[in-house]
């Protein structure tokens, strides 16, 4: 015989359902329509109300984050800042790692800050885009970066460069004596129970700041979950509150997408806060509405604003907050 406890529950389940299926099919005619993802996770509170790898190697094999990268490093910036191993955000280059600083670089390098490079304002030529292939050809990546001319005031406009990014993973490495995947893993990989393999190091050791760090696409979920919640995962506080929160605010706009940017991360004027990857691989939380997402894609194919990423980002604004 069922007691009212029972008959409430059950009750409660009937009528929610209905819902949950309309959500779980919306997403599910996502997954059929765009070819190119391989996986999609969309977790509201402590519940993963849909976890699906119709393609690809699975939710739980390592793939190729891509740029996500960048947010990991940001990440460990407020670490290391937390620590006191380096002193504030607004420490300069020369101040925390000068032996990075190469001769013939640019002048007014030593002045860029820990800020500017996490924000990518570091005003430096890009190394991405048609310059990516020369820089990873180069034989120094670090002074490759900081020998490049300076095309913007550091601080001022967003400049999209993985060359910042591995800048500031070296800068990571020299103040703290470890190298960027002792970091990841010690820092975040230990506490959260997230496996990080070893992904690609410069001709000087550095491992690569801002780009090839592979994560399992349920770990990228587990992120996603702890930037939400403010830097909390399991009751450990991973990453301090107010590192988190200021990673949110913008700092800069993205001249091709026109997403704001803050420390590390995207951010949406829908309350979305994103890592993204190339071809398609995506870290997001969003606050305001209790979800973590997480996307992974063909790593081959591009994701472009006005393609494939656009076709991402509607999902999310669209059948993901629709949950």
């Amino acid at each position: 015989m069922i007691n009212r406890r029972a008959f409430l529950l059950t009750s409660s389940a009937a009528l929610a359902a209905p819902h949950v299926v309309r959500a779980q099919g919306s997403l599910d005619t996502v997954l059929a329509d765009l070819p190119q993802m391989h996986s999609l996770q969309v977790q509201r509170g402590g519940d993963v109300i849909f976890a699906k790898a119709p393609r690809g190697r699975g939710l739980h094999t390592p793939a190729n984050i891509k740029s996500c990268s960048k947010s990991i490093v940001a990440l460990l910036l407020g670490s290391v800042l937390d620590t006191g191993e380096i002193p504030d955000v607004r420490a300069s280059l020369a101040e925390v790692a000068p032996d990075l600083i190469p001769s013939g670089a640019t002048q007014g390098v030593g002045a860029i800050t820990m800020e500017d490079l996490v924000s990518l304002r570091a005003g430096l030529e890009r190394t991405s885009g048609g310059n990516y292939g020369a820089w990873v050809n180069s034989q120094n990546w670090v002074a490759d970066a900081l020998r490049r001319p300076m095309v913007a005031e550091p601080g001022g406009r967003m400049l999209y460069s993985t060359g910042s990014t591995h800048v500031l993973g070296a800068a990571l490495t020299e103040a703290t004596g470890q190298s960027l995947l002792a970091l990841a893993r010690s820092r975040i990989g230990n506490p959260m129970g997230i496996e990080i393999p070893p992904w690609t190091r410069d001709p000087q050791g550095y491992y690569m700041g801002g780009n090839e760090m592979a994560l399992r696409p349920s770990d990228m979920l587990k992120i996603a979950a702890m930037v939400r919640d403010g830097g909390a995962f399991g009751g450990t506080q991973v990453i301090p509150t107010s590192w988190i929160a200021a990673s949110m605010q913008p700092r800069a706009r993205s001249p091709w997408s026109g997403l704001g940017y803050g420390y590390g991360w995207f951010l949406s004027d829908s309350g979305y806060v994103l890592g993204r990857g190339y071809g398609g691989q995506i870290i997001a939380a969003h606050p305001e509405r209790n979800l973590a997402i997480a996307v992974t894609s063909d790593p081959l194919q591009p994701a472009r604003s006005d393609g494939y990423f656009g076709d991402l980002m509607r999902v999310l604004e669209g059948p993901v907050l629709a949950v």
